[in-house]
């Protein structure tokens, strides 16, 4: 960071509040010393006067309006005192306050473009297994299922899968629910043939009422697939291939989530400090985790995230600072209510709190 950026930093708010406070303390300390030895001279300067009778009366003049003025002094520098100590509390108040808006807004800010990303990636998924079921080789495989049709099907969709890389398989599945071909049959043997009757995308796809329908299931680990999470995304194959030919199958394709969401949760623009004391995830729509940058929970646990401050936000939890976004969608894909989210503990060099006390204890020390 270069000194012209680090002297723009917010947190330059709280550090010249601190210092102010010391300067002020050091200078009304220093009008505070000087003035208690001027009395002690015009205290001795009176004693003094005293002793020499007639002829010290007009010192004794002199030294009394010495006192007078000290006492003046202090009185001014009680009254400098009191203003700044008033309003050094409220600049570590307006400056706390403004460093934890812009902290939180600029999590928000990431946490959004995080989940932005996300929903741009998955629109792309909607759109590939729509167009796909429309191919000729798929709808002929769901038309009339054969050894050669199957075969031919599948070639077609390993040309895809070798495209697409971020795809784990392709499924076409016959109006029942079998799997009657897919991409990578040598990887994963236990595809073709398989059952997927009750998988929701495969319920939801038949459902569809035209090809510009498409279904969706949460992340799960799918068991035919090694156990790796996946997000399904399906249609229905149509007779010729038409918007609104009768349903003869469907077709499934399986997002890899795991690498996708891993490379958009690390790649979330910090510098090397804030990623050492930030968590970036994604949740769903229960708040469960689907994507975290330490790896940690993913699928398995909930995170508590307060979304009572609307559709973005953030707030302070502890000596964090949580900021979230829900997803907007893109184009036509509405999202499924994921939010992304930002989770970051305070900076050890500028924790906010002892900032503040410093500043505050300071002030109170002004006439030590």
């Amino acid at each position: 960071m270069s000194a012209e950026e680090a002297s723009l930093r917010p947190e330059r708010i709280l550090d010249l509040s601190e210092r102010l406070s010391v300067v002020a303390g050091q200078k009304i300390g220093e009008i505070s010393t000087v003035n208690r030895a001027a009395k002690m001279l015009a205290i001795n300067a009176l004693i003094v006067a005293a002793r020499a009778g007639e002829a010290g009366k007009g010192f004794a003049i002199v030294a009394e309006e010495f006192k007078k003025i000290s006492t003046q002094i202090d009185e001014v520098a009680g009254a400098l005192e009191s203003q700044v100590r008033a309003d050094l509390d409220e600049l570590t108040a307006i400056g706390g306050a403004i460093l934890s808006h812009l902290r939180g807004q600029r999590l928000a800010d990431l946490a959004l473009n995080a989940i932005e990303i996300i929903d741009r990636n998955l629109y792309e998924r909607t759109c590939d297994v729509r167009w796909w079921a429309t191919d000729s080789a798929v709808v002929d495989c769901a038309m009339a299922p054969s050894r050669e049709a199957s075969d031919y099907a599948s070639q077609r969709l390993k040309v895809i899968l070798d495209a697409y890389t971020v795809y784990l398989d392709l499924w076409i599945c016959d109006a029942a629910g079998r799997v009657i071909a897919s991409g990578r049959p040598d990887k994963y043997r236990g595809v073709q043939g398989a059952s997927v009757a009750n998988a929701s995308w495969f319920q939801e796809a038949l459902r569809t009422k035209s090809g510009d329908d498409f279904a969706v299931a949460d992340i799960a680990r799918q068991r035919l697939l090694d156990e790796a999470p996946v997000a399904t995304y399906a249609t229905a194959i149509r007779e010729g291939g038409q918007a609104k030919g009768k349903v003869i199958g469907v077709l499934g394709v399986h997002f890899d989530w795991r690498p996708q969401a891993q490379a958009i949760v690390d790649g979330v623009r910090m510098t090397d400090e804030e990623k050492a004391r930030s968590r970036v995830l994604l949740l769903d729509q229960n708040h469960r985790i689907l994507a975290a940058s330490d790896g940690q929970g993913v699928l398995t646990d909930s995170f508590k995230l307060d979304t009572s401050h609307g559709t973005m936000g953030s707030y302070a939890q502890g000596d964090r600072t949580i900021g979230y976004a829900l997803t907007p969608g893109y184009e036509t894909y509405k999202g499924l209510g994921w939010y992304g989210c930002l989770v970051q503990r305070q900076a050890v060099d500028t924790p906010l709190p002892v900032v503040a006390e410093r500043a505050v204890d300071n002030v109170l020390r002004l006439k030590a």
